[in-house]
C-alpha cells in the first residue's frame, strides 16, 4: 500500500516542476514575437478563432474563453469538425490562434492552406520552434518545456500548464492595452454571481414605493411598530413634514426601549428614533451598499436621494436573495 506521505511527495512533485515550467516560459513572453502577437491581434477587425486538438483542444477552449471575457472577441473551432464544414465560420477578417505542442497536429496542418488562401495570419503556440505549424505560422510563440510532470513524460501536464499561463498572458496584455474596465467585464458577465456584483444597484435590489417603510417624526412608537410589521424589512425610515429622512427606527431600537420600559403608546418615534443614520445615495452598486452594512455592522439601510428624502430601502436578506452576498 502507498501511504499518504508518497501520494504528498508525488504532488509537491508535480507542482516543483510545473513551477520550472513557468520560469521557463518568461522567455518567451519577453520576446519580440509575443509583442507581435498582441499587435496582431489588436488590430484584429475580426475574431480571434482558437483551435487545438486534445488536451491543447481542452486548453485552447480555455483560451478563448478568456480572450471573449477580457475584450478580445474570440471562439473555440474544432479541428477536426472544421476539415468538415465548421471551417466556413472562420472570416477574411479573423485571425487563427493554433496550439499544439508538438507543432504536428495533422488536424490542423491540414488546414492550414487553406486559411493561408483566405490571407488568414495565424499564431501557432508550439513547444517545437523547428516543427512545421511553428514554421508556416506568420507568428510563432514558444511554450517549449524542460519536461512533462509526468513520470512517463506522456501524458501533457506541464506543457497544457504553460500553454494555458501564455494563453491568459496574451489575453490579459490585450485587456490593459485596450483600458477593459469593470464596467465591461459585467456585460460579458450578465449572469452568475460575477454580474450579480458588477451589474446590479440599489435600485434592482431596494423595496420602493407602497413597499417602502416610511413614518412621520410626530407619531407614536405604536404606529410606528405596525408600519414595520407591515412592510416587514425591520425597520422603518422616519420623516418630517417635507418628507426629509430625519432618523431610523429598528427592531433592535425597539428591544433597547422596552428594556428601557418606554412607553410605546404615548412616546413620540422622534424621540427614540436613531437620528443621523447611515444612508445610501442611489446609483451605487448593490455590492457598495452591502459593504457600507457590514462596516457599519448594520442589517438594512435607506437609500435617499439628493434632498435626503427617502426613496428605498434594503436589507441583508434581500441582498441574499438578489444573490449579492
Amino acid at each position: 500500500m502507498v501511504d499518504q506521505t508518497q501520494f504528498r511527495q508525488w504532488g509537491r512533485k508535480v507542482i516543483d516542476i510545473e513551477k520550472a515550467a513557468l520560469d521557463h516560459l518568461y522567455q518567451y513572453v519577453d520576446s519580440v514575437e509575443f509583442g507581435q502577437a498582441c499587435e496582431l491581434i489588436m488590430q484584429c477587425k475580426g475574431k480571434v478563432i482558437v483551435m487545438g486538438m486534445g488536451k491543447s483542444g481542452h486548453i485552447g477552449n480555455k483560451i478563448s474563453a478568456t480572450f471573449a471575457s477580457t475584450g478580445t472577441p474570440a471562439f473555440f473551432v474544432h479541428p477536426g469538425e472544421a476539415s468538415h464544414g465548421d471551417l466556413g465560420a472562420l472570416d477574411k477578417n479573423d485571425i487563427v490562434l493554433a496550439i499544439s505542442n508538438s507543432g504536428e497536429s495533422s488536424e490542423i496542418l491540414t488546414l492550414l492552406p487553406v486559411i493561408q488562401r483566405m490571407g488568414v495570419p495565424v499564431i501557432s503556440v508550439t513547444g517545437k520552434p523547428e516543427s512545421n505549424m511553428a514554421r508556416l505560422a506568420k507568428i510563432h510563440l514558444c511554450i517549449q518545456v524542460q519536461e512533462e510532470a509526468c513520470p512517463l513524460g506522456l501524458a501533457p501536464t506541464s506543457s497544457t500548464t504553460a500553454t494555458l499561463a501564455m494563453g491568459d498572458a496574451l489575453a490579459i496584455a490585450l485587456l490593459q492595452a485596450k483600458g477593459f474596465t469593470r464596467d465591461d467585464f459585467a456585460l460579458s458577465h450578465p449572469g452568475g454571481a460575477l454580474g450579480r456584483k458588477l451589474l446590479l444597484k440599489v435600485e434592482d435590489v431596494m423595496h420602493q414605493g407602497d413597499s417602502l417603510p416610511s413614518v412621520s417624526d410626530d407619531i407614536c412608537i405604536t404606529d410606528a411598530l405596525y408600519e414595520i410589521s407591515k412592510k416587514g424589512l425591520g425597520m422603518t425610515a422616519v420623516v418630517d413634514k417635507a418628507n426629509t429622512l430625519v432618523g431610523i427606527f429598528t427592531d433592535g431600537d425597539l428591544r433597547r426601549i422596552i428594556d428601557a420600559e418606554v412607553n410605546l403608546r404615548t412616546t413620540s418615534i422622534a424621540q427614540v428614533m436613531t437620528q443621523n443614520c447611515v444612508t445610501s445615495p442611489s446609483g451605487i452598486l448593490a455590492a457598495k451598499a452591502l459593504q457600507i452594512m457590514e462596516e457599519k455592522n448594520i442589517n438594512g439601510l435607506i437609500v435617499v436621494n439628493q434632498q435626503h428624502q427617502p426613496i428605498g430601502a434594503l436589507n441583508m436578506l434581500d441582498m441574499v436573495k438578489a444573490g449579492v452576498i
